[in-house]
């Protein structure tokens, strides 16, 4: 093709006065004039094309960067939106979390006091039925009794006259009805009232059925009352004191105990008493409780199949 055009240029660059000059030439140098306008308007497309394509290339490139400026401001955006959203998380995880575990142990303290009001009612129920029973027995006693003529005189030793002093020879009450009214006084609110009494009843009754009981009392009392080096005794005589056939007060003292072990700041033997009463009273309403505090301490609880007997 190059060598064509350079034909065609030449012969139109010919002098129009050759002699030689035909027909033909004049066609020849019509079609160079035609050519070479054809090929002027086709270079001309082509920068017109190239032209274009370089202009939409520019906006092109600024397109893309403006879109990866927008990205790049997009990523700065969801970077502190994140790290604003952890650390509103950890916020509320510590406004929340203390005040949870604050009420759970509140939870377990009042469904350990629910549970021992509990026990007191029953033990009142059961001494009721008891006492009333005793009652019948008694009053269908004193009607077969004849009337005596004549009252006797009082026992020597009691007192009475003037001048001389009373002795205690025994107890002031039976006891059933010193222990319903050291119940009676616990339940009101009158521990100091209901403590003597309970320990009178181990004074005088400390043999009956209901002696480890009144000593888990005795022991709940001082505990209430923020005397825990004292509920720390008591609770240890409920469970070396009496035998476990004729002691049901044993899950409630091991609780108890582990709970003041932790206000003494004694954690560690705290926790070994929860682990005592998840081994030997794994289906005990306390074991769930126990678990309960071991967990807030940051220690497993695992509750065991079989209840293993206390070590001596």
């Amino acid at each position: 093709m190059k060598f064509r055009y350079l034909g065609v240029v030449a012969v139109a660059v010919m002098p129009w006065n050759l002699p030689a000059a035909s027909r033909e030439m004049q066609d020849l140098q019509r079609d160079v004039g035609m050519l070479q306008d054809q090929v002027k308007a086709l270079q001309k497309s082509q920068d017109d094309k190239i032209m274009t394509l370089t202009d939409k290339l520019t906006a092109l490139t600024v397109l893309v960067q403006q879109s990866l400026d927008a990205a790049s401001k997009a990523n700065t955006g969801v970077a502190v939106i994140q790290n604003g959203f952890q650390q509103n998380v950890k916020d509320l995880e510590s406004k929340v979390v203390a005040p949870v575990a604050g009420a759970n142990t509140r939870i377990d303290q009042m469904s350990t006091d629910f549970r021992t009001l509990q026990q007191a009612v029953s033990d009142l129920t059961a001494l009721m039925g008891k006492l009333q029973a005793q009652l019948t027995d008694l009053t269908n006693a004193v009607k077969v009794i004849p009337a005596p003529n004549a009252a006797p005189p009082p026992p020597a030793g009691t007192g009475g006259g003037p001048g001389q002093a009373s002795v205690e020879t025994g107890p002031t009450m039976p006891a059933k009805d010193l222990y319903e009214s050291a119940g009676r006084d616990r339940s009101s609110g009158k521990l100091d009232l209901a403590l003597d009494e309970y320990k009178n009843y181990l004074k005088w009754y400390g043999d009956t059925v209901l002696a480890p009981n009144a000593q888990y009392y005795i022991a709940s009392i001082h505990y209430s009352q923020g005397d825990y080096d004292t509920a720390l005794q008591e609770f240890d005589s409920v469970l070396e004191k009496y035998p476990e056939s004729t002691n049901n007060k044993i899950p409630d003292a091991l609780y108890l105990k582990g709970m003041t072990l932790v206000k003494l700041s004694r954690r560690t033997q705290g926790s070994d008493e929860f682990r005592e009463l998840l081994q030997r009273f794994p289906n005990h309403d306390l074991a769930r409780q126990a678990c309960s505090q071991l967990t807030s301490m940051g220690l497993k609880c695992t509750v065991p199949r079989a209840a293993a007997r206390r070590k001596s």
